[in-house]
């Protein structure tokens, strides 16, 4: 071999050396950018999911509202007619 042969395939290896380097940085990053991508549609997944859940939480907590509301009107509706039993029944003590 030549001098020349040899500095051309010298420089023949180098080329398909940093094509190939190349490439692999390109793949890797394509590698990189896709699971990041798959980890951005997981945290839509997952937030989509916290707010489905949130306003679940939110109309129990109204309906709950709603039902001690009621409670505590039937409780003082029941109060106040058990104060109109004692008033009109004769037999009830008048010193309690």
């Amino acid at each position: 071999m030549t001098l020349a042969t040899n500095t051309t395939l010298i420089v023949v290896l180098v080329v398909i050396a940093v094509v190939v380097i190349a490439a692999l940085l390109f793949l890797a990053r394509n590698r990189r950018e896709h699971k990041l991508e798959e980890r951005r549609e997981e945290a839509g997944e997952h937030r989509q999911e916290a707010q489905t859940r949130e306003r679940r939480a939110e109309q129990a907590r109204l309906q709950a509202e709603e039902q001690a509301e009621r409670a505590r009107k039937e409780q003082e509706a029941a109060q106040a007619a058990e104060e109109r039993a004692r008033e009109v029944d004769p037999d009830a003590d008048e010193s309690s």
